[in-house]
Order: C-alpha cells, then structure tokens, then sequence
C-alpha cells in the first residue's frame, strides 16, 4: 500500500485535473449556446434555399445546373474532411477521420485527395493520405466570407475538371449529447426529382430564370459548405462539454476512492502505533 505522502500528492493531483475539466465543461456550455443559436437559426435558411432551387431548376429544360451538375466517370474524388483545432472532445475528430477512411474504402483504386478543415484531421490524414490544403485557419474567424473563399476554391476544382466527385465528412449536431457523422455529396449536384413540381403555375421572372438558377446554385453550395462546417462547431463545443462533464465526475470518484484509502491507511498507520505503544508499556511491566 502506498504512504500516506503518495496518497495525499495523489489526491491533490486528482483535485487540479478536476478543477481544470470542471472549468474546461463551463467555457463549452458557454461556446455551445452561442453555436447552437448560430446553427439552428441558419438551417430553415438553407433549407428553404435548397427547395427554392429545385423548385427553379426542375422547371427548366435540359441542364439543370451548368458546369455544377455535369455527372462524370469517377476517376478523382476529393474528401472535405471537417474536424476540429482542438482536442478533448471525446471521439469527435476520430468519428470524422473513420468516415474520410470509410469513403477511400468506397472508392477502391480510384484517386482519392483530402481536403481538411481543422488541425486535428490534418495532423493524422497526413499520415496515410494525400492532403491538397489545410483550411483550418478558418476558425478564427468563423464567417460566411470566409468560408465562401473555401467553397469557391473547390467549385473552381471541380468545374476545371481536377476531380470528378466531391464529398463532405463532418458531425451533424443533434443535440450537446449526440453527433452524427454524415457524408455528403458535394459536387456534382444531385439529379433533382421533378415528379412533384407543379409546372402549372406560370411565374414572371426578373432577371430570366436561368440568371437566377445560375446566381442561386453558387450561394448554394457556399451555404452547405458554412451550414456543414457550422454544424461541426456546434458538435464540437457540445462533445467537449459531455467530454469534461464525463471526465469531472470520473475525478470527483477517484479523488473519493482515494480520500478512502487515505483514510484506511491513516487508521492502520495510528492503530499500529498503538499496538507497539501497548506491547512496549507490557514489556515494561514484565
């Protein structure tokens, strides 16, 4: 059994770690309201612009979405893997990384680049893949202009014909408890379904409805870039909170366990001497 010394340097070690997860827990609940705010309040946005544009594009002939929805043999893919600058979080980034290997499994023998937005990811895909940029910088100064450099970056790639397919990995926030991995794709534009589009409404457009479709499908797919890389600062701040809350209570039942020891090495360490006062004052009187 340890000494008493060893216990209580234990015990005092066990209390700063708990301290620093107790106060790690709050800065993320604080973080994650403003995120969630954020996320919550852009998705009926995006939604409703997404369904604005199918309802635009399926009433058009022929090419719905120009260079943006030219389907191709898949030759060369690249992977926008989202994670995140910073660690405790439990299996955030890891989640992310298992679904970016997931989609090279996918696709077998084809060229398959990543793309990263977060240090984390880059640090480990670097290792075992090939990394055309690292956009983790945008986290410090999360805004829609920025993220658009991004977006149109990788619109550019695709339209010069550098990859045939892309596909978004990133956590979808749920809630502060629950993250899902989804897999998007990014480009080429998915086929739209027009059986449900009533064509029996004649609008008047202004300016002409391909202007409009060929304005909208850009600021689209910038806004699914910032909605997905927004969903994961969310998911984030919400994995590190349970993360930290998790870690503080496992720190508050070591530090209780050991306080126990302590104590049960304290009574044997007085009942010993006071076995060996007892024999000594015996010994005296033989």
């Amino acid at each position: 059994m340890a000494n008493l010394k060893e216990i209580r340097n234990r015990i005092a070690s066990v209390s700063s770690t708990m301290q620093i997860t107790s106060a790690m827990k709050m800065v993320s609940a604080a973080k994650l309201k403003k995120a969630q705010d954020a996320i919550t309040a852009m998705r009926p946005y995006s939604q409703k612009l997404t369904e604005l544009l199918q309802n635009l594009s399926a009433t058009m002939e022929g090419d719905n979405g120009g260079a943006f929805a030219e389907q191709r043999s898949i030759n060369k893919v690249l992977v926008v893997a989202i994670t995140s600058n910073r660690g405790l979080c439990g299996a955030f980034n890891t989640n992310v990384i298992k679904g970016v290997k997931a989609v090279q499994a996918t696709y077998a023998g084809k060229q398959v680049d990543v793309l990263t937005i977060g240090k984390k990811g880059n640090d480990v895909l670097s290792k075992t893949c090939t990394i055309t940029a690292n956009e983790s910088n945008v986290y410090d100064d999360l805004t829609f202009e920025n993220v658009a450099d991004i977006a149109q970056n990788i619109m550019d790639s695709f339209v010069a014909g550098n990859y045939d397919r892309i596909e978004l990995v990133y956590n979808h926030f749920k809630n502060a408890a629950t993250q899902l991995v989804l897999t998007e794709q990014f480009l080429p534009l998915a086929p739209l379904d027009t059986t449900d589009v009533n064509n029996s409404v004649d609008y008047i457009f202004e300016p002409s409805k391909e202007e409009i479709v060929a304005n909208l499908i850009p600021l689209s797919l910038k806004t699914q870039l910032y909605k997905a890389i927004r969903d994961s600062f969310a998911s984030e701040h919400g994995a590190r909170m349970t993360a930290m809350h998790k870690a503080t209570d496992n720190a508050t039942d070591l530090r209780n366990q050991l306080k126990l020891t302590y104590n049960k090495a304290r009574q044997a360490s007085i009942t010993n001497e006071i076995l060996e006062i007892v024999g000594g004052a015996e010994a005296l009187n033989n």
